[in-house]
């Protein structure tokens, strides 16, 4: 599993760690209405798979906005934001932020997305920072498991991932 600090304190992460060339496993979330949402709701297109512990902290916001303005010049790409935050504050947050690109998801209810990308860490119940890209034929080209949770990832990265998809 990968090594994950939060404040540097290690770590326990739940779930299945998944690398570059692994089938992308489905999971369901809630979006901001509270309906039910998967992966496949989103297939043919390139999805990057921003996870961020809370939307409402600096880095996590700071992480969103960057991957919002990336959006908007990428075909055929969808950026999911998922967190453990209720449906109702990332709502409020992105009504409040004015992001466009961007589309909240709430793995709140059941951690089904953190126990199939293995992000969930255990002690706190928030998923890790990490950015994962799935091209429009299901397959991971990209992941990222950051490794202190305060820290950014590597959005340069990421993005190129998502432009050779």
């Amino acid at each position: 599993m990968a090594n994950v600090t939060f404040k540097g304190e290690k770590m326990t992460l739940l779930g299945t760690e998944q690398k570059m060339g692994n089938q992308a496993p489905d999971f369901t979330v809630l979006n901001n209405d509270l309906e039910p949402v998967s992966l496949h709701d989103y297939d043919g297109k390139i999805r990057i798979l921003s996870v961020v512990p809370s939307i409402d902290t600096s880095v996590c916001s700071a992480q969103t906005r960057r991957f919002n303005e990336e959006a908007g010049g990428l075909p055929n790409t969808v950026v999911l934001t998922i967190s453990v935050d209720l449906p109702f504050a990332q709502k409020n947050w992105c009504a409040a932020s004015g992001l466009d690109h961007v589309i909240t998801l709430s793995d709140h209810k059941d951690l089904s997305f953190g126990k199939a990308y293995g992000v969930v860490m255990e002690e706190l119940r928030l998923l890790a920072r990490s950015v994962f890209v799935v091209n429009a034929a299901g397959e991971i080209v990209y992941a990222e498991y950051v490794s202190e949770g305060t820290n950014h990832p590597d959005y340069e990265k990421a993005i190129e991932a998502a432009k050779k998809a």
